[in-house]
């Protein structure tokens, strides 16, 4: 069982992580975890004529690796095998385009992430994905 959790470096999202770690052993198989953060594109407009790509995308790379780093941790503490990936872009559309692309039988992610006023503005991520999902999502409180 191939699952993919969305880390965005919340406590909603290391409970997910958790509850993987918990309930792996209630599969017949051990699942192959996928992690992955998506890191919102802040290279608009004319940041790009003052900033580097390069030093843009090691941005990216230090955010998500600080996002992932509690998962990570929880993961190999748990010896439970796992692969990362860090995305750029918006992270429903990221989330369920990613699921697709690995061919994950479940998405298992916290019921809400570090949005605050920006959920509110621009929608919930969680709510996105439900739609946009082939696969099941499964919610952790």
């Amino acid at each position: 069982m191939k699952i993919l959790i969305p880390v965005d470096g919340s406590a909603y999202a290391q409970h997910a992580v958790e509850y993987v770690i918990r309930n792996g052993a209630a599969w017949k198989e051990s699942p192959q975890v996928l992690l992955l953060n998506v890191q919102w594109n802040v290279a608009v407009g004319n940041v790009k004529l003052f900033i580097s790509q390069e030093t843009i995308n090691d941005y990216y790379r230090e955010q998500g690796m600080a996002a992932l780093q509690p998962a990570r941790a929880a993961l190999d503490a748990a010896a439970l095998p796992y692969q990362y990936h860090i995305s750029v872009g918006t992270p429903a559309e990221a989330i369920a385009q990613y699921a697709d692309q690995q061919k994950v039988d479940q998405i298992v992610m916290g019921r809400q992430g570090q949005g605050g006023l920006q959920s509110l503005l621009l929608g919930s991520v969680v709510n996105k994905v439900l739609h946009l999902a082939k696969c099941p999502v499964q919610l952790v409180m």
